[in-house]
């Protein structure tokens, strides 16, 4: 008498069907996250025009002792802020600063980014305030929204860099 050993052949149709389930899961979760983790990566653009103008006025108020007297915006610090010819930043604007108060840089980021498509010329808005210290420093918050007040024409807070989040 003999025993024959059988062998596996392969997988059975359940065993693959939970594979493809488990792989369809964790597709439906990491899909969305990437494409959030794109948009956040194309923010980093308007965040380092951003951080060029924030030194430009940092160092501006370190050199002078403050703000310059007839503050007009951008030009009376030096800062170009012509629109680009960027997929992703349309343009940097900065408030007209009286004397003490609060200096705004925004960063006006083509809805694109986040929506997908061609180039469009509907931005929404993120910035930084800044504030002149005792000691000559400045101290700078990031704000969602432009300049026409807090929290309008804002980007979606998930969309924004760490510090902006708050």
């Amino acid at each position: 008498m003999t025993i024959q050993k059988k062998s596996q052949q392969g997988f059975t149709l359940i065993e693959l069907m939970i594979v493809i389930a488990i792989v369809g899961i964790l597709a439906a979760i990491a899909l969305p996250a990437y494409q959030d983790y794109i948009v956040r990566s194309k923010m980093s653009e308007p965040l380092a025009a951003l951080a060029e103008a924030k030194t430009t006025i940092a160092e501006y108020v370190a050199a002078n002792g403050g703000y310059p007297p007839s503050a007009s915006g951008a030009e009376a610090f030096g800062i170009n802020t012509s629109e680009r010819d960027s997929d992703i930043l349309k343009e940097l604007s900065i408030e007209d600063v009286a004397v003490g108060e609060t200096v705004r840089i925004v960063a006006n980021v083509r809805d694109n980014v986040w929506n997908g498509g061609a180039r469009s010329d509907t931005t929404l808005a993120f910035q930084l305030s800044g504030s002149r210290n005792a000691d000559g420093t400045m101290t700078w918050e990031c704000i969602p929204g432009d300049d026409s007040g807090r929290d309008s024409n804002p980007i979606l807070t998930k969309y924004l860099p760490a510090n902006c989040r708050g």
